[in-house]
């Protein structure tokens, strides 16, 4: 980090505080998912069930560790 902070002239503590500004806080990334699903519920009535979050999740999960060989 420290090299990429020098190439961009900063220091590290410069740049780890500017690529800390740039992090969302726990809530704000839960606002940002719900805004998230509430324009896609509204825009196609993507409305998942419980259920079918957990299937889907599941194949997300599944697929990821298929390509990275796990």
């Amino acid at each position: 980090m420290a090299v990429i902070a020098a190439a961009e002239g900063l220091s590290l503590r410069a740049y780890l505080a500017r690529l800390a500004e740039t992090l969302l806080t726990p809530a704000e990334r839960v606002e940002r998912a719900e805004k998230a699903l509430a324009a896609l519920t509204e825009w196609n009535g993507y409305a998942p069930t419980a259920a079918e979050e957990r299937d889907l999740d599941s194949e997300l999960e599944r697929r990821l560790a298929r390509v990275s060989g796990q």
